[in-house]
């Protein structure tokens, strides 16, 4: 039994330590405290302080937006002031960003969204005015839109909106094949805010495991850092395109259960971030083989579905496609799928867009799952209305049609494009290899450094792929993220790039690059 003591505080002292009760004997509790007595002035003046926070966010890292993106725009401002740094402007390849980089919006989706956002233009005093400007499907369509939504400064559903669900299940029964229910749908703010949700509902306590890929997002490594569970890592293979080998999850299943974790889901990125890989449709059935197996639940990020540069060689497959095909054994197979309206050529980031798809997920589990979205009131509606623009675009015939395809095919063949040179740049420099891009918008380069750089690095306290990529950043202005971010093998050395800055402006980057890679090499050599 313990007594409770109240803190004395006067104006000039504070009582600021003590110890609990310490048992003498069967029937006398002693007090035992020791006092510290500090004038008033010498405490911090603030409540909040960085050593008394919740100490699991501390250890959150997340590296695309980490200490090169601040020094990228600590540079940028010295720009602004046209500042001398040998190069004028800074390139954010650090993350994937498209319309950051001048990726042009798609027309369509942007004069639907306008229309939603200033329904007036359709009333029809202006109506005579607005089909001058907007087509009559992009009228039509924001009309319609606006029956089932109302305003879209209102609330919506907070699974999102009923009519939107509805498309995004027609989108995935097209897509796959098979039935989709769009009440097992939930419209959220980017994928990254339903892969937390789905997260925070898995991970019951601190001994729960989720396997990673090693490179991987560190939207994981971070979410599983801020829920208090623990990163079971699976590697990659870099010589073989990044391939995922099941003897691999084999290893790592055992290596977590060893260490006592409950292993209670496994994330999948296919195409990969940031490893640029698309899995076979084979690789796929023998990772829903070893969930099944295992009792293990598979969240699977396909939110670079459409940025498929080779589809006649690695076509992409949804998750729910392949494990549809398989039959009624896997009937009850829980699988959380994830898209969004940040990548392929919507690139449409800021408006947080995105879904998940529950297959297979128990319905009192659904059930809270909603319930945790009620927390946050709904997603936001333009993200939503970017969304059914992303899954139900003009079709064959509508005015809007050819002009639709046109800007898509358009910022495809660009993208192809640009992750052929980049890879081709990366592979000419000396003691740097690079795996094409097979999707997604990344390269994931291993770069070979100098003894002497390596020693630079830990000199100065940094990782060595970092030390190499913040020189890049000061030399180059080219932002970029090093390996060590997304986790590597020990003792190799990679960075992450993106290959959407636009096209005209990337021959220009290219040299930099080589230039710089020359001169870091003759320092360090």
């Amino acid at each position: 039994m313990y007594h409770s003591f109240a803190l004395i505080r006067s104006r000039h002292t504070t009582l600021i330590n003590y110890r609990k009760f310490f048992y003498i004997n069967s029937s006398l509790f002693v007090p035992n405290f020791t006092m510290r007595l500090k004038t008033e002035s010498s405490l911090s003046s603030k409540i909040i302080t960085y050593d008394n926070i919740n100490p699991l966010i501390k250890k959150v890292e997340y590296a695309v937006r980490g200490e090169l993106a601040i020094r990228a725009e600590r540079i940028k401002e010295q720009l602004n002031k046209e500042e001398n740094l040998g190069f004028d402007t800074v390139v954010n390849c650090n993350i994937g960003n498209p319309q950051q980089l001048m990726q042009r919006p798609i027309t369509f989706f942007r004069q639907v969204s306008s229309l939603t956002e200033y329904p007036e233009l359709l009333s029809p005093e202006n109506r005579s005015h607005v089909e001058k400007i907007f087509p009559p499907d992009a009228i039509e369509y924001a009309q319609t839109l606006l029956n089932q939504i109302g305003s879209v400064g209102a609330y919506s559903h907070s699974q999102g909106i009923y009519y939107i669900r509805q498309n995004v299940s027609k989108f995935i029964e097209e897509r796959d094949g098979y039935p989709s229910d769009p009440h097992n749908i939930f419209l959220t703010q980017g994928a990254s805010s339903g892969v937390q949700n789905v997260l925070h509902l898995i991970i019951s306590h601190p001994n729960v495991g989720i396997m990673i890929p090693i490179p991987q997002y560190p939207l994981y490594s971070a979410t599983i850092s801020l829920f208090d569970a623990n990163a079971v890592h699976y590697y990659l293979n870099e010589e073989n395109n990044w391939a995922l080998d099941i003897d691999q999850l084999n290893t790592s299943l055992a290596e977590g259960r060893e260490k006592g974790y409950e292993v209670r889901a496994l994330v999948i990125i296919n195409p990969g971030n940031p490893t640029g890989q698309c899995l076979t449709e084979q690789n796929m059935r023998e990772i829903i083989e070893f969930c099944h197996r295992e009792r293990i639940v598979l969240l699977a990020d396909e939110v670079y579905q459409a940025n498929i540069y080779k589809p006649e060689e690695y076509p992409f497959h949804s998750f729910k496609k392949v494990l549809r095909s398989m039959g009624s054994k896997y009937d009850q197979f829980e699988l959380f799928s994830f898209h969004s309206i940040s990548k392929g050529m919507v690139g449409e980031c800021g408006r947080r867009g995105g879904y998940y798809e529950c297959t297979g997920i128990d319905q009192k589990v659904i059930d809270q799952l909603y319930k945790v979205s009620s927390v946050s009131l709904c997603p936001n509606v333009q993200g939503q209305i970017m969304v059914n623009l992303m899954v139900d675009p003009p079709k064959p015939g509508d005015p809007s049609y050819e002009l639709y395809q046109k800007e898509v095919n358009e910022i495809f063949k660009s993208l192809k494009r640009r992750s052929k040179k980049l890879c081709d740049v990366f592979n000419n420099l000396e003691g740097v290899e690079c795996n094409d891009a097979q999707g997604s918008m990344y390269l994931f380069p291993r770069v070979h450094l100098p003894t002497k750089a390596i020693e630079a690095a830990l000199k100065n306290g940094k990782q060595p792929d970092e030390f190499y990529c913040l020189a890049m950043l000061n030399a180059t202005g080219i932002c970029v993220v090093p390996g060590s971010g997304f986790g590597q093998k020990e003792n190799s050395w990679h960075l992450r790039s993106t290959f959407l800055p636009p096209e005209e402006f990337f021959d220009v980057i290219c040299s930099r690059l080589e230039k710089f890679h020359k001169e870091f090499l003759k320092k360090y050599r």
